[in-house]
């Protein structure tokens, strides 16, 4: 499920609004007592192994769950530096299930999801697990807060979406004054990667 970017926030009743964390997007695949991470671009992660063991652990015969891997400081704020360069365990930031127990949930709206979702990560009991809070409507007000206390941005969600690649149903608005974002372009520059001055997310 792509996010597509726009300018501003907007507030309207169909649509939730999330806090968008800083970290590496990612799907936990889980089946047979085992968990894979698996980025956007299709790579799977080899390290968070303490993260796969725990999700591993999780009481379901199979699962898809949609994420953001983070680390968080002592005020809930995401670190991106300190989960880049592995210097401190992530949590997983679930804002979406795809798939629970042989059942495809992907045609779902997207408000019966996140049920699903909130009930699994309640009863697993898992400190490592996340469930992404949403406010309704007040996309303007939640934008201004973030911006105010320097985080990366917002999320928005049409509340009847399904989880498809193809819909504009998800938008990201990012502060354009957040910090963390410095310099980040060329930390990421192939060229800088090529000449092994860059770090791969994988």
């Amino acid at each position: 499920m792509k996010l597509f970017r726009v300018a501003e926030p907007s507030d309207h009743f169909d649509w939730i609004f999330e806090l968008k964390h800083d970290g590496f997007r990612s799907l936990a695949y889980i089946e047979n007592g085992q968990c894979r991470l698996v980025s956007r671009r299709c790579n799977v992660y080899k390290s968070f192994d303490a993260l796969r063991k725990s999700f591993g652990q999780l009481q379901v015969e199979n699962a898809i769950l949609d994420g953001e891997l983070v680390y968080l400081d002592s005020h809930g704020h995401s670190q991106f530096y300190e989960l880049l360069y592995r210097r401190a365990q992530p949590v997983f930031y679930v804002f979406d299930l795809v798939w629970l127990n042989g059942k495809d949930l992907r045609q779902l709206p997207l408000m019966e999801r996140k049920q699903h979702l909130r009930d699994l990560i309640q009863t697993s009991g898992n400190p490592d697990l996340i469930y992404a809070q949403f406010v309704e409507e007040s996309g303007t007000a939640l934008y201004r807060e973030i911006c105010e206390r320097d985080l990366e941005g917002i999320v928005c969600k049409r509340k009847s979406s399904v989880y498809s690649k193809d819909r504009r149903a998800w938008l990201k608005v990012k502060n354009r004054n957040y910090t963390q974002a410095k310099d980040r372009q060329e930390l990421f520059n192939p060229s800088e990667r090529r000449s092994g001055l860059g770090r791969r997310r994988g």
